[in-house]
């Protein structure tokens, strides 16, 4: 089958490989009808995530059918239609009992794409199916279940509930791409007074505020300034991190009140600096965290019952015979104005 395979620091090829099969009682083989590229791949690529080794095959999102399984799986079965979550569980140990998923010791965690072969590719053999898939229900697309995979259960775990968003408070969001635009909509369950967002890209604001932001600006404006100036002096009840450069945090922490909370998301492949001399009197918690997953069933159920609205995430689709061209798009966000790419089956 073909598959996008690493090959190291800058170096990727749509390639053939071994078609993925049942190797233990609990995996499940996939067959891939859409899959997208995350941000995370372009870290892998750049050599910012270190355990993945050459010939892995990239890719933790993507929906699917069902064309085998072991025969200790019990929720799906051959032909479901299902969706693959991008954290494997392997529901047993510790982490998994406390729903931490991410943290799972018993082989799960972060494994698509990362220590084993990812989705983006034909086929795709899914360990611990059980609390790595889930049924998809009638009505919801392909392309729209996509988002769930990652992007949404992650900016909605990592940055609305570690960022403990309550009703009223001002959210400043550092980052318009996928993530951030996630954060909007999952920052918006919690009826925000006001969502602002940061980001460079012109395109990339008017999307967020297509998707609910209330301000947006250019970190070339003065966002502390203005934060201040709209919340009275204080700053920023919650401030989301979702790029993963130092430039980014520092300028959440900056934003940020006294007594307010700053939720890094975004994945950082360089050092950053902790102004302890800056915070240390001003209670400011910061959170981190990999998604786990655990609000997939729910985050689905607003899906289907259209109170999550994800359709303009998606920007440019692409056949499995354009990996290539959609790597190429994606890599240059900038100038392409991509913000998730679809790779669709036929």
């Amino acid at each position: 089958m073909l598959a996008l395979v690493y090959d190291g620091p800058g170096k990727r090829a749509w390639d053939h490989v071994p078609d993925p099969e049942v190797i233990d009682p609990e995996d499940a083989v996939v067959t891939v009808d859409a899959f997208t590229i995350c941000g995370t791949d372009l870290h892998i690529l750049r050599g910012d995530v270190p355990e993945v080794q050459p010939g892995r095959v990239l890719g933790h999102e993507a929906v699917g059918t069902v064309t085998a399984v072991g025969e200790n799986v019990r929720t799906v079965r051959a032909g479901d239609r299902v969706l693959v979550s991008c954290i494997s569980a392997c529901g047993r140990c510790r982490f998994c009992r406390e729903g931490r998923y991410g943290q799972c010791l018993g082989g799960g965690g972060w494994l698509l794409g990362h220590l084993i072969d990812g989705v983006q590719a034909e086929a795709v053999r899914i360990p611990f199916a059980d609390g790595s898939v889930h049924k998809l229900p009638e009505g919801v697309s392909d392309e729209t279940a996509l988002m769930l995979a990652d992007i949404l259960p992650t900016s909605y775990e990592v940055g609305a509930l570690n960022g403990g968003v309550r009703p009223g408070d001002t959210v400043v969001i550092v980052g318009a791409g996928p993530i951030g635009l996630a954060a909007v909509l999952s920052a918006g369950l919690y009826s925000p007074l006001r969502t602002i967002v940061v980001d460079p890209v012109e395109s990339r604001r008017d999307a967020a505020v297509a998707v609910g932001a209330d301000r947006v600006l250019s970190p070339d404006d003065d966002v502390a300034g203005t934060v201040r100036q709209l919340t009275g002096g204080l700053g920023a009840d919650v401030a989301i991190e979702a790029v993963g450069v130092p430039a980014t945090f520092d300028l959440a922490v900056g934003v940020v009140r006294p007594g307010g909370r700053v939720a890094n998301v975004g994945v950082h492949g360089r050092p950053t600096t902790l102004h302890l001399e800056d915070l240390w009197s001003r209670d400011v918690t910061i959170t981190t965290g990999l998604v786990d997953t655990f609000s997939t069933p729910m985050l689905l159920s607003l899906l289907q019952a259209g109170r999550v609205d994800v359709s303009r995430m998606v920007t440019h689709r692409f056949g499995f015979d354009e990996v290539p061209q959609a790597y190429d798009l994606f890599e240059d966000p900038v100038r392409s104005g991509a913000l998730k790419v679809a790779v669709l089956r036929g």
